[in-house]
């Protein structure tokens, strides 16, 4: 009897074994990341079309306040095929290899007149800007490293990472039209080659050197979408390997740029124009867990104390990061913010201007950043071409204040009319306020 029995729970257990297994064969692939065998079907009001990314997808980050996925869904901006279950056939189509705002696909994906490639006049331009910026062309270093070496006369720009056209020059140094550099490089000197071969990783459309501090993704999603040192995800998409390198920190585009993402490329060392070589900052602790003060500027560099407390974003324009929509042989024709430009001069307070259009831009910029509260009726800081620094606001009694955009601290900017400083109207590069406010690195 009991061997009877032995034998009948054996066969239960057999056969409950084959059971599962065939549930688990049967259960559709995306089970493992859903949890459960039914799809996750999403409207977005924008198309009207169902899609099922998120049945995969579930628990991944939505991109921005602005973008807010019952209207956007997905597929509007990732391309692919909104319909399958299957991962292969989900995925076929993506835009940008899963990075729509990479310069290859930016136009398709984040273009259109009421999103990123309208008129400049409602400063929608997003993409024309960014796309003939220096950070994108890289014609400035080409140029330097041309003229340096003999293969061009003067340091004008002829040559980006891409052609590039524009009909409609409104700046005195800027140029209509580059070539691709690509087209020319092999009738220069071996020095320019070399550069070409070694030295083409400091742009918006490269892939980023390996290596911890290096990391960062292409296109838009370079600045506006922060990676870690390391290139991990952290977020909650259950598709995403958590160490797995090449991603952003979590899936979002963000105007809350920390400085860490600007050094991805800036400040990570030096190129030896000799050898063509890049070298990599020896200061550093490998471990990266340099202090803020340590890791910012290179030990070269001279800095004020709100050059490392605040974050780059905090002073430098839209216009000088993201282009004016020009084509430039510099990124000095571009940049003009200066310490004045805040702290005012010997006879003058900084330009200011109080906000009553609720559609202004200072008012649209500062609705996407997580971060910075304005309203119609505050007085903010103005630049000298007009660009509104949203994030420095007179309070009620006249003081200035600046808001970290990425850290949410409140700075007062003193002026300088008024104090004892020894301002000369004539030097206002940030080399000349450092002659007696620089701070020492520990």
């Amino acid at each position: 009897m009991k061997a009877r029995w032995g034998f009948g729970l054996a066969s239960l257990g057999l056969g409950l074994a084959v059971a599962a297994a065939s549930m688990r064969e049967a259960a559709p692939a995306y089970a493992r990341y859903a949890g459960q065998t039914e799809p996750v079907r999403l409207i977005p009001s924008l198309t009207g079309e169902p899609e099922y990314c998120l049945t995969c997808h579930q628990g991944i980050e939505e991109i921005s306040a602005a973008h807010p996925v019952e209207v956007f869904g997905c597929v509007r901006c990732h391309g692919g095929n909104r319909i399958s279950l299957d991962a292969q056939g989900a995925h076929a189509g993506l835009l940008g290899g899963g990075n729509p705002s990479d310069f290859s696909a930016v136009d398709a994906a984040c273009g259109g007149t009421d999103c990123h490639s309208g008129e400049s006049t409602e400063e929608r331009d997003h993409i024309a800007r960014s796309m003939t910026s220096v950070q994108s062309t890289y014609a400035g270093a080409i140029a330097s490293v041309r003229y340096t070496f003999g293969a061009q006369p003067d340091p004008t720009a002829r040559y980006g990472i891409r052609a590039v056209s524009d009909p409609l020059v409104t700046s005195v140094t800027g140029v209509p039209a580059i070539a691709a550099f690509a087209s020319i490089v092999e009738e220069d000197p071996q020095a320019v080659q070399d550069f070409a071969a070694e030295c083409l990783t400091c742009h918006l459309e490269s892939e980023p050197r390996a290596g911890s501090g290096y990391q960062r993704l292409t296109g838009c999603a370079a600045c506006h979408s922060p990676s870690g040192l390391d290139g991990a995800y952290v977020g909650d998409d259950p598709t995403i390997q958590g160490d797995e390198p090449g991603h952003a920190s979590v899936h979002r585009l963000t105007t809350a740029i920390p400085y860490t993402q600007c050094d991805s490329c800036h400040n990570r060392g030096n190129y030896d124009l000799v050898t063509m070589t890049f070298h990599e900052r020896s200061d550093l602790p490998t471990d990266g867990r340099a202090s803020r003060i340590e890791d910012y500027y290179q030990p070269i560099a001279q800095f004020t104390k709100c050059e490392w407390e605040l974050d780059c974003v905090d002073c430098h324009t839209s216009q000088e990061v993201m282009g004016d929509g020009d084509l430039h042989s510099n990124q000095s024709e571009v940049r003009y913010i200066q310490c004045s430009t805040c702290h005012g001069t010997l006879d003058d307070g900084p330009l200011t201007m109080t906000i009553t259009d609720p559609d202004d831009q200072a008012l649209r910029r500062a609705r996407l950043n997580p971060v910075v509260d304005l309203q119609v009726g505050d007085t903010v800081v103005v630049t000298s071409r007009g660009e509104a620094l949203w994030n420095v606001i007179q309070q009620p009694d006249g003081r200035l204040v600046m808001v970290g955009k990425a850290t949410r601290m409140n700075y007062e900017v003193p002026l300088v009319k008024g104090s004892e400083c020894e301002q000369d109207p004539a030097k206002q590069e940030s080399s000349a306020c450092h002659v007696c406010h620089a701070v020492e690195r520990p």
